[in-house]
């Protein structure tokens, strides 16, 4: 899973080194758990963190400590960030997105912050570059709202004739409004188009289905006339 090769790869590198640079100290290590939602929203997530966390030897209320801060949809993150930075936590953990690990880096600079993101995390001003991060975050990133344009490309090469698209978008995907945008600007550069349909992961099958349906009524149509 997606998440789970996420989890793993910040637990066992991003987040283990800054806990074992300080696991001989007397107290217990501390990290921040930063994320946009409600618990629930995230609830996979989060367990997935804790076994990675387990598996790299670190067991949350044995020898390691996490601070959540789960923030509203309608709040800036700034505050959960600032709260986290105040308590001074050894590692700001900011999966889903990039906008909790942005609002962590523009109030530190000493602690180190892990994020996982979609998009690319130069352009989104996280770090330099992508084989030298630099400063105090690192993370993950499957560029997954970068390839929507190459995607539209490739379906083109390989349907030259096809001039209409299909898109399905959750609508709690962060980046949704960027994979809209690109995907119809991609399109109109060979005078495609793009129909974006939201839905969430639950009904993947029935939207995929309306989907269908809704290009196959366009085509009788355009045949009729």
């Amino acid at each position: 899973m997606r998440r789970r090769d996420f989890i793993k790869a910040v637990a066992g590198s991003s987040i283990a080194w800054p806990l074992a640079a300080r696991a001989q100290q007397p107290a217990m290590p501390v990290v921040g758990f930063f994320r946009r939602g409600p618990p629930e929203a995230g609830a996979s997530m989060l367990a997935a963190f804790r076994k990675g966390l387990s598996e790299t030897g670190f067991v949350e209320g044995r020898n390691v400590q996490i601070e959540y801060r789960w923030v509203d949809l309608r709040d800036p993150m700034s505050e959960g960030a600032a709260d986290l930075v105040r308590r001074n936590v050894d590692v700001i953990a900011a999966p889903g997105n990039s906008t909790g690990a942005r609002a962590a880096k523009a109030l530190t600079t000493t602690i180190p912050i892990v994020f996982s993101t979609s998009g690319d995390p130069v352009k989104l001003g996280l770090v330099a570059t992508l084989n030298r991060p630099g400063g105090n975050v690192t993370g993950y990133t499957d560029m997954s709202s970068e390839i929507v344009p190459k995607q539209i490309g490739l379906l083109h090469e390989l349907l030259p004739r096809a001039m209409r698209f299909g898109v399905l978008v959750t609508p709690a995907y962060p980046y949704v409004d960027r994979v809209t945008t690109d995907a119809k600007s991609a399109a109109a550069a060979f005078g495609g188009q793009v129909d974006i349909l939201l839905t969430g992961e639950a009904d993947i099958d029935k939207a995929f289905t309306e989907l269908v349906q809704k290009f196959t009524s366009a085509e009788v149509s355009h045949q009729r006339i």
